[in-house]
């Protein structure tokens, strides 16, 4: 039985095995697939040369230039150039003449009039002046600020021409005040800003004052006054320690074409100062109008940095003026100013400013005896061009109105 089982394996084996080599022969006789047909290939046409069209010519009627119709010569339109944004130009502004300007300015001493002109002539109006009556002058007067010595002084000379005038007509009144506020005021003071240039260089002009006085608008605006009178000038900005006080000075400057010169904030004003009077000389410029500090920035303090600005511009040239640039509404206060400053710069001469909407226009006298110097300028508003030369008959007829 296991002889028997045996040959039943083997005889599976080997027919296994036939199978195998069969099938292995049959693979190796297969036919290989026929090649695949070659493509119709269209040739690529003839690169173009010079003067060819290119595509494919053709045959086709060709126009000489005679049949070509062209465009008529006298409608052909020409591009046009690209526009080129050019460079706006600040024009420069043209002051108001000063000759006349206070006159043009009359209305803003209205309020002054109220109390100081027309204030006096109603009292003087009054059928019997008595003593109350010449005490509520006196009043008047000093609220106005004009001062006590310059008010006895002239209740003293209207008491005079009253008693000897006797009857007292408005006209008679009006013109009897005007006179005797004339005389108060000084006709005879020179009040000239004196800014001839010299030979060889630039008048020189140094404004001071503390903070708030409107000090560095008054020097732009007075660069506005020189430059309306055809003078050249060039601006020092020694104002170093207030922020923007050089901003504020050349931009005044630059709407009347004035050059500004300015050093870094918090320099040395002296230095400044210096540089910008030698640039006016250097430039041929007619005034050179240095702005200063107004209010105590040192150890040294105000006075004595003020001193050092005065003593290094000297060693260009002398000044020509110091202006003191005092505001009208601070009454007394103002005179006590005045006093410093004049004990260290010299001063010649006093710009009032803000006169206008006050009661006080007597504060003109009042500094004016303080200082033994004229009020050679008086700022009327806010405009660029209301600071106006001190004019004394424009200025009282203006406080007693018509």
């Amino acid at each position: 039985m296991d002889i028997v089982i045996l040959a039943v394996v083997i005889a599976v084996v080997v027919i296994g095995a036939l199978g195998g080599l069969v099938v292995g022969s049959r693979r190796k006789k297969q036919v290989p697939p026929p090649p695949p047909a070659a493509p119709d290939l269209t040739a690529p046409p003839a690169e173009p040369h010079v003067g060819d069209e290119a595509e494919t010519p053709r045959d086709e009627p060709r126009r000489t230039i005679e049949e070509v119709d062209l465009p008529d010569g006298g409608t052909a339109t020409v591009a046009e150039p690209p526009v080129v944004e050019e460079l706006e130009v600040p024009q420069l502004e043209v002051p108001e003449p000063t000759a006349g300007r206070l006159v043009r300015l009359r209305s803003r001493l209205s309020r002054s009039q109220n109390v100081l002109g027309k204030g006096l002539l109603a009292l003087l109006s009054r059928e019997h002046l008595d003593e109350d009556t010449w005490e509520e002058i006196e009043d008047t007067l000093l609220t106005a600020d004009v001062g006590v010595q310059p008010t006895q002084e002239l209740v003293e000379r209207l008491r005079e021409r009253v008693k000897v005038l006797g009857t007292r007509t408005p006209e008679e009144l009006r013109g009897l005040l005007r006179e005797e506020l004339i005389t108060l005021v000084g006709a005879d003071l020179d009040r000239t800003v004196r800014t001839e240039p010299e030979a060889s260089r630039p008048g020189i002009v140094m404004v001071v004052g503390v903070n708030g006085t409107g000090k560095t608008t008054t020097t732009g605006k007075l660069a506005r006054v020189l430059v309306a009178d055809g003078r050249s000038v060039v601006l020092g900005a020694a104002d170093t320690f207030r922020a923007a006080a050089a901003d504020q000075l050349q931009t005044w400057g630059e709407r009347v074409g004035a050059h500004t010169v300015r050093g870094p904030e918090g320099g040395d004003p002296a230095s400044v100062a210096f540089d910008a009077v030698k640039e006016g000389k250097e430039i041929g410029s007619d005034v050179v109008l240095i702005d200063t500090a107004g209010r105590l920035h040192t150890k040294t303090g105000l006075m004595d940095e003020l001193g050092k600005v005065k003593r290094v511009v000297e060693k260009h040239a002398p000044l020509d003026e110091v202006l003191l640039v005092l505001d009208a509404t601070t009454g007394q206060n103002g005179l006590i100013q005045a006093r410093v400053f004049a004990e260290v710069v010299d001063i010649t001469g006093i710009v009032l400013t803000k006169l206008d909407g006050t009661a006080k226009g007597g504060i003109v006298v009042a500094v004016q005896r303080e200082l033994g110097v004229p009020v050679k300028l008086i700022g009327l508003g806010e405009g660029a061009d209301d600071l106006a030369p001190f004019e004394p008959e424009a200025f009282v007829d203006a406080l007693i109105g018509d």
